[in-house]
């Protein structure tokens, strides 16, 4: 990584010069702030930074008070995108300017690799609004575009209160590792023109599709891969996969549907919404008393499906994608 600029001499430095020790007491602070904020244990994603740090492989920065780590972030940059893995900065030091210096320093370095144009982000832990009414504000703000995006939590019951619902011509089967490919494809077919492939880029090819299933079912990111709350819709005349619903444990006691979607040629048949109620059910069986998922403001059908099961908003934020055309 080339020398950071004057302007943040004085403030940041390279993660690859830190140990794990050195964030240590900022990362469990962030550690708390996901359990308290979202019923969500970050311990997992917390040990891969120290890992990557001890090795030092981690490309980012950290806001440096004479306190010592007040704040980081992280990114990876390959393919010609950058994205923005986690970004935290402690209440002690949390202020607008402090955030903005850390995430244009995280910007610069993103693009000052070779070949990137596109970085993507989605941060639940920034304490300043990343909007379009911010745009100005925002580093690199003429290639900026943010789209609101909503943290939905619904608590679960032994007895579900979702009664299962007949979809015509369709079956429904548990999840293997083996349909990837499948759900690559109709992962990208059904986000074809959808505001999500806009955030991320991943959802418009079936490659991309399937690199994104292998980081869910891989990294901890979204939480650990659950198998037995996930499930796949087929459908019965020609047997293509025509839907899924993915999950995975972020807590002891909490679950995460981390994809959900059906082909557009068979939706409004309520298999959305069946997908979803086994999902839930089966989390509800494991022990969970709550389950959380994500969605843009803007995926009306999806918002209602999900208000109606009993999801209410947790915390809003936004993705953001900056992209020098």
């Amino acid at each position: 990584m080339a020398a950071l600029p004057d302007r943040y001499a004085e403030s940041l430095i390279d993660l690859r010069e830190l140990t794990a020790e050195h964030l240590a007491p900022m990362l469990d602070e962030e550690i708390a702030a996901w359990r308290t904020g979202l019923d969500w244990d970050f311990s997992a994603s917390a040990d891969l930074v120290r890992r990557f740090v001890h090795l030092r492989a981690l490309s980012g920065f950290a806001l440096m008070t004479p306190a010592g780590v007040a704040g980081y972030s992280y990114y990876v940059a390959e393919e010609g995108k950058g994205l923005i893995g986690d970004f935290f900065v402690r209440d002690s030091a949390r202020t607008q300017e402090s955030e903005r210096l850390l995430l244009e320093a995280v910007l610069d370095g993103i693009f000052r690799t070779p070949g990137v144009r596109r970085v993507e982000a989605q941060l639940m832990m920034i304490g300043c609004k990343l909007g379009p009414d911010l745009a100005g504000e925002v580093p690199y703000s003429r290639w900026f575009r943010s789209y609101p995006r909503m943290f939905l939590e619904v608590p679960l019951f032994p007895d579900a209160p979702w009664p299962a619902r007949e979809c015509a011509n369709t079956m429904f089967s548990p999840w293997t590792e083996n349909r990837q490919d499948d759900a690559a494809r109709l992962i990208a077919t059904s986000y074809r023109s959808h505001v999500d492939s806009q955030i991320n880029d991943q959802y418009r090819s079936p490659g991309g599709a399937r690199r994104f299933l292998s980081n869910i079912v891989q990294y901890p990111g979204c939480g650990s891969f659950f198998g037995p709350a996930s499930f796949a819709a087929w459908d019965r005349g020609d047997r293509t996969l025509c839907g899924v619903s993915l999950s995975s444990l972020v807590a002891a006691e909490t679950g995460h549907i981390t994809q959900i979607c059906v082909a557009p040629t068979h939706q409004g048949r309520g298999i959305g919404y069946e997908l979803l109620r086994r999902s839930l059910t089966a989390l509800s069986a494991h022990g969970c008393k709550r389950a959380s998922l994500t969605v843009t403001n803007t995926n009306d059908s999806a918002v209602r499906l999900y208000e109606q099961m009993g999801f209410r908003n947790r915390r809003d934020f936004a993705a953001s994608v900056w992209e020098n055309r």
